[in-house]
């Protein structure tokens, strides 16, 4: 009916080369993913001689499955109707994301949208809130080139001692008797176009720190996304835990490193010119729409109460808020300008930990540098600044989680950005999870193997 003759051409030629290639493959299955608020994979698999029929359709789901780790009760978490929770989804494939997992068995996966019954993107859907900010960029005539790097932690497969859970961390990981765990991870995100530039071991024990090469848009979260996804199936098949989850007293950082790029000329415009070792005034604007907004970012990018500690390790006193600084070549800056490493001019956005949700790391990023843009505002430099564009002050980003998530009702831009709907709903989530912190310490160990 109505759905099938939304079914373009185009997307008929796309589905009969997927079926071409499934069937050279001989690849059996197909598995829908989509993202949850964490970040987590959410899927159904299906065999695939129903794939067209499937990508025409979409997979219905409970719409609660993406929700949370637990579901809330209904009158627990304000705004959130009982009729939204209980109601199913559609999960609408991206058939450009099809790619065959060379760590599963004859499988092969999809990243979906997560839309409403009929069809619209649902507005709490991390990955459309992503994709309607860089639709805006695109709209001013820019794209954004980005790269995640992370930090994560491996574990040997937990050994249960008088009923408790200890994980002994792998320290020894990049021996020589653990390389094929890497060999075989990195071919295989290289085979599914996730393109890993390099990986080392980090400060904590079992703690690995790993860079992907830029992309462009939506990519560059599509990738991180399927990455972590990944890196937890490959770590089990031996016999390890992979983990993005930042306790007390561990932290896993995630960078979104990041350049803003001319549609038409294909220029980054960061760059102030050649033999010029400064942002040129586009990049100071975006970066002083990162600085006015980074309390509201800070929700977004450091979304447990374990994520924030890292905000105040420099101060010795327990102050409630820190500010935002940007510097170049300063890892200690909020904001790093870096000029090095051939790839051009990028910024390094350091507020986020590993635990946060790239495509949310990606929205707010574009959703507060385009501000910047937008409003002329200039950063407080020494220059005096340019006639004309308003001063900025510095940034105080709070410390706890709860102050936080107020700066994040208040900012009426990334509220606006980011829509209503998806604000409220994370408000009300991030609430619930700290208001039932205390209790569910067991939560809390199941989505350190989650995350």
């Amino acid at each position: 009916g109505n759905s099938s003759s939304q079914c373009s051409l185009h997307q008929l030629s796309h589905i009969e080369n997927i079926k071409q290639q499934t069937a050279r493959e001989d690849i059996h299955f197909v598995r829908f993913e989509a993202t949850d608020l964490h970040g987590v994979s959410r899927s159904k698999t299906i065999p695939t001689r129903l794939f067209q029929d499937k990508v025409i359709h979409g997979i219905s789901m409970p719409r609660n499955y993406l929700e949370l780790t637990l579901s809330p009760k209904d009158n627990e978490v304000d705004h959130i109707t009982a009729a939204n929770f209980n109601s199913d989804i559609l999960l609408i494939p991206d058939l450009s994301t099809f790619r065959i997992l060379p760590w599963s068995e004859k499988t092969a996966r999809v990243i979906c949208d997560s839309c409403t019954v009929v069809g619209n993107p649902l507005p709490t859907s991390p990955r459309h809130v992503a994709k309607v900010q860089l639709n805006q960029l695109q709209s001013f005539g820019f794209s954004l080139r980005s790269a995640f790097t992370y930090e994560f932690s491996i574990y040997g497969i937990p050994e249960i001692i008088n009923s408790k859970i200890i994980s002994f961390p792998a320290a020894t990981l990049l021996n020589n008797h653990d390389q094929p765990f890497f060999q075989q991870l990195i071919n295989g995100m290289y085979h599914i176009g996730v393109d890993i530039e390099s990986f080392s071991s980090s400060s904590g024990p079992g703690q690995m720190e790993i860079s992907f090469q830029p992309e462009f848009g939506i990519n560059a979260a599509d990738g991180a996304f399927t990455f972590r996804t990944g890196i937890k199936e490959v770590a089990k098949q031996h016999g390890y835990i992979a983990s993005f989850y930042t306790e007390t007293g561990f932290y896993n950082s995630g960078i979104l490193t990041h350049s803003l790029w001319d549609v038409n000329t294909k220029k980054n415009l960061f760059w102030g010119g050649p033999g010029i070792h400064e942002v040129s005034d586009i990049g100071k604007k975006w970066l002083s729409g990162l600085l006015l907004h980074s309390a509201a970012l800070s929700c977004l990018m450091a979304p447990g109460a374990s994520c924030r500690k890292r905000y105040s390790k420099d101060t010795k006193d327990s102050k409630q808020i820190v500010y935002a600084t940007w510097g170049c070549n300063d890892n200690s800056c909020a904001y790093n300008v870096k000029f090095h490493g051939g790839k051009g001019i990028q910024i390094e956005n350091k507020l986020g930990s590993a635990t946060a949700n790239p495509y949310l790391v990606l929205a707010a990023t574009v959703a507060a540098g385009l501000d910047g843009l937008r409003r002329g505002l200039n950063l407080n430099d020494d220059q005096g600044g340019t006639p004309g564009l308003q001063s900025m002050k510095p940034s105080p980003i709070p410390l706890k989680l709860e102050d936080a998530l107020v700066a994040l009702e208040e900012d009426k831009c990334i509220r606006n950005a980011l829509g209503e709907p998806f604000i409220r709903y994370f408000i009300a989530m991030k609430q619930f999870e700290l208001e039932t912190e205390e209790m569910d310490t067991e939560r809390n160990k199941f989505l350190e193997y989650f995350i």
